[in-house]
């Protein structure tokens, strides 16, 4: 199992399926197919069994397209420009809507190229009009739900989604130490962020590690995979300790709500809370006086002002 999944880490993908621009662009299929007869945008090479396919030239070029028609040029005026004059048409474009879909599709490119010089130019223009807490919820998190989605259809490979994370991990790190030079303002409360046992998800966590400090709040960062035994131990460093648990696969969701009972049991007292966040807390059945859940990281960050 190992060997084929490492098999898939190194297969980084650099050739398309018609089906893979649609994904990737939003673009559908069938419409990308009357553009390339019609109107003759795109030129898809050939196997040698007469199998169509498509390249990162044609992946960027269909990005752009996409821009240009979705701010409103018409595919037939698009025909007729250069490559050249779409790349440079689609720079000059400088709305709010189309300046966060192009953020997402340059970034997204920067992921399919494994090209880190355009993934930071791209975010420092964002920075020039945007807070980086603007650019987290208004291109980040859109952006990272794309990226499951074209992960889990096989377009792109775990590799690229590894690059990409990495890289909005070193943002969110250089921005959680800014914070840090200050000291805490709010004393009544000390959160602890983890992530369950073999769950390795770390970048909603991070966030709301910056989110928790940006509201004057000490936090414990424990990161991935934290087994019981670690939680217990803080118990004996802070009182009224919040536990912020994100999870996105684990536990599985048939043990769910076994994880929180057995928390409540051996984790928690009646000083300590637990905030649950992540896809599998769809599946938690009780609520109890100890326990939140949230259902997106908006919900969770609006929960600290109160």
């Amino acid at each position: 199992m190992f060997k084929k999944f490492r098999q898939k880490m190194n297969n980084t993908k650099n050739t398309f399926s018609i089906k893979d621009l649609e994904n990737l662009t939003g673009i559908k299929a069938h419409t990308i197919r009357i553009w390339e007869k019609r109107y003759n945008v795109l030129e898809p090479k050939r196997t040698d069994t007469n199998i169509r396919y498509y390249d990162l030239g044609c992946l960027q070029k269909l990005l752009n397209i996409t821009l240009l028609h979705d701010y409103g040029y018409k595919i037939s005026k698009i025909s007729k420009l250069t490559d050249e004059k779409i790349k440079a048409l689609s720079r000059e474009i400088v709305s709010e809507k189309s300046a966060k879909n192009h953020a997402i599709s340059t970034f997204k490119l920067a992921m399919m190229n494994f090209d880190q010089a355009l993934f930071f130019n791209t975010y420092n223009e964002l920075l020039s009009t945007k807070s980086f807490k603007e650019i987290f919820y208004e291109v980040i998190i859109p952006m990272m739900n794309e990226i499951g989605f074209l992960w889990q259809t096989d377009t792109i490979t775990p590799a690229h989604e590894h690059f990409l994370s990495y890289l909005i991990k070193q943002k969110l790190m250089m921005n959680i130490e800014k914070l840090y030079e200050d000291a805490p303002t709010k004393t009544d409360k000390v959160f602890v962020l983890y992530l369950p046992y073999n769950e390795v998800h770390e970048l909603g966590l991070m966030y709301l590690n910056y989110e928790v400090i940006s509201n004057g709040y000490k936090t414990i960062y424990l990161g991935e995979s934290v087994p019981l035994e670690s939680l217990k131990d803080l118990k004996n460093y802070f009182d009224n300790i919040v536990f912020v648990c994100y999870m996105t696969v684990e536990p599985l969701k048939e043990e769910v709500n076994n994880y929180i009972q057995k928390l409540e049991k051996e984790v928690l007292d009646e000083s300590s809370e637990l905030w649950l966040i992540g896809r599998m807390t769809a599946y938690v059945k009780n609520t109890k006086p100890y326990l939140k859940v949230f259902d997106s990281i908006e919900s969770f960050a609006e929960n600290l002002y109160f």
